[in-house]
């Protein structure tokens, strides 16, 4: 199973214990997954996925806050070419409106109000159930990324109105969300990993927030071993570049120009850097009598490479 799979299942065990909650939950999931239908006088509300356990939480939100059983509904599984949709059927107007018209997709006249327009805030207006709405939102229209590959978190909404809304709910946590239209869809989106952390406390996934922090600091704890390796490999380069050069200076020198005419600092300075070709300055400098600092070791090998360059022209 993915980790966003691990999630949902985690999310579908989780049942709000306020009825307030249940009906926010149950709404989001409406308003991203529920269809309206009425056919030669049969007013049917189905809702339609491709995960069995948010089809099963789905009835379970009906049957607690609406008491609403089994034999009043009928599940179908459709088979496509690589997954299965699996849709939940109310068939009884009395259920069908009594549904609708607690999720605020009812006017007073009985017209159904269109599942793509924002819930109706009076829904959403306590921070608990701000979380059970973006609970349902995730469990509808949500996916995320394996975090040892990327951090990446997306819900799909199929207009701007609604990604809108869900973007500021995410916002009123304090957490950074951003929109992206992609084909004919409004795609509200995560790319930080600790915004993708605070997301998964709020929709309160807390034990797939533990693994996902774990992978977070495995993730990070090597990134941060491979930038100190390539640093020090870097670092490395470097030296041995620069100490080639200093002992390619020193031979011209010695050949052309003789350690003998070189004051007696510059001369140490020259045949110690031959005898330990792989020294750092530090390190030379301790070889020196008496020892130098490394700006010493520096300013003694700069003067020898200046010597060098006046020799080549």
């Amino acid at each position: 199973m993915s980790f966003s799979g691990e999630v949902k299942e985690e999310l579908t065990k989780h049942i709000s214990a306020s009825r307030h909650c249940q009906i926010a939950e149950l709404a989001a999931m409406i308003h991203f997954g529920g269809k309206y239908q009425e056919t030669e006088g049969k007013k049917t509300l189905s809702f339609h996925t491709e995960n069995q356990s948010v089809i099963r939480k789905y009835f379970t939100l009906l049957q607690k806050t609406f008491n609403i059983g089994i034999d009043a509904a009928w599940e179908t599984l459709e088979s496509q070419s690589r997954s299965h949709t699996y849709s939940f059927v109310l068939d009884e107007e009395e259920h069908v409106y009594k549904v609708l018209q607690t999720v605020k997709l009812l006017n007073a006249e009985y017209e159904v109000l269109s599942f793509e327009q924002p819930v109706n805030a009076v829904l959403i207006k306590n921070s608990c159930c701000q979380r059970a709405f973006l609970r349902g939102a995730f469990l509808t229209a949500g996916s995320m990324s394996d975090p040892e590959k990327s951090y990446h978190l997306e819900l799909v909404c199929t207009n701007e109105m609604q990604a809108i809304q869900l973007r500021d709910l995410i916002q009123g946590f304090q957490v950074e969300a951003k929109i992206v239209l992609r084909k004919k869809y409004y795609v509200v989106y995560l790319k930080e990993g600790g915004g993708i952390s605070d997301l998964l406390n709020i929709v309160e996934a807390h034990v797939s927030l533990m693994e996902f922090e774990n992978q977070r600091i495995v993730k990070e704890m090597r990134n941060s071993i491979n930038r100190r390796v390539n640093c020090e490999a870097a670092n490395i380069t470097k030296t041995v570049n620069a100490s080639s050069k200093q002992i390619e200076d020193i031979i011209l020198i010695r050949d052309n120009y003789g350690f003998n005419n070189l004051q007696d600092s510059l001369r140490e300075m020259a045949e110690v850097r031959l005898d330990y070709p792989d020294a750092t300055l530090k390190e030379l400098g301790q070889y020196l009598n008496p020892p130098v600092g490394k700006s010493g070791v520096n300013h003694r090998l700069r003067k020898l490479s200046e010597l060098a360059d006046r020799i080549r022209t």
